[in-house]
């Protein structure tokens, strides 16, 4: 039985991982690194603090760290207006919340963007507790995020499902004891994430949906 069901946001259940790419790729052209937004999509997930010791050299200036985040916030958040969710995500969280289980956004987002991403997704009514990445010592795939959304969903890790869409999310969830579920949505194969351990893979939200009463979120 799950009684609570996790949902990273990013690349889950609104379209931007492609967007988090490019301006994280103009960023740190920015600050005199060049590296290909190939290697950069596949960090997208980890948080900030992760994804630029993942991407950049060891032996680096780390003096330009929070004016490299820094950058990429203000470009990102040129898209914030114009954020689109996938088809079917907020019909998900509303079929979640209405066969009664606590719906929690687990998203490593800071607080301004994540109340962009929520208003994208139009779904509050479906929702219960967020997180956000002011609230945790380390971002995915360190399950301390996880842990603080199973918290406020306030079951135990055998009764919650974790729904996300990269090799990151899926590494969380298993340090965290818990289940994750994926989505095709975020430009990860179906056979890298389940070599990586989801226990389900989705083509996308719509699709979940579809399956929802057959699926581990049932």
């Amino acid at each position: 039985m799950t009684d609570a069901v996790l949902f990273d946001v990013d690349g889950t259940l609104v379209d931007t991982n492609y967007l988090h790419a490019t301006t994280w790729w103009q960023a740190f052209r920015q600050y005199g690194h060049t590296v290909p937004t190939g290697r950069i999509h596949r960090a997208i997930g980890m948080g900030s603090d992760k994804l630029l010791d993942h991407l950049l050299p060891d032996g680096r200036d780390r003096g330009d760290d929070d004016a490299i985040r820094s950058a990429h916030t203000a470009l990102y958040a040129q898209f914030w207006s114009r954020l689109t969710p996938f088809d079917g995500a907020a019909d998900l969280l509303r079929a979640c919340a209405g066969r009664g289980r606590r719906v929690v956004l687990a998203s490593s987002a800071a607080v301004p963007e994540l109340t962009a991403l929520r208003a994208a997704l139009d779904a509050d009514d479906a929702i219960d507790e967020a997180t956000s990445a002011s609230e945790v010592g380390q971002s995915k795939p360190a399950p301390d995020l996880v842990e603080l959304a199973l918290e406020r969903a306030g079951v135990p890790a055998g009764r919650a499902v974790f729904v996300g869409d990269t090799r990151w999310d899926v590494e969380a969830a298993e340090r965290a004891g818990m289940r994750c579920v994926c989505v095709l949505t975020g430009g990860w194969s179906r056979e890298e994430l389940q070599k990586a351990g989801a226990a389900a893979v989705y083509d996308d939200p719509r699709a979940l949906l579809a399956d929802l009463d057959a699926s581990p979120l049932a």
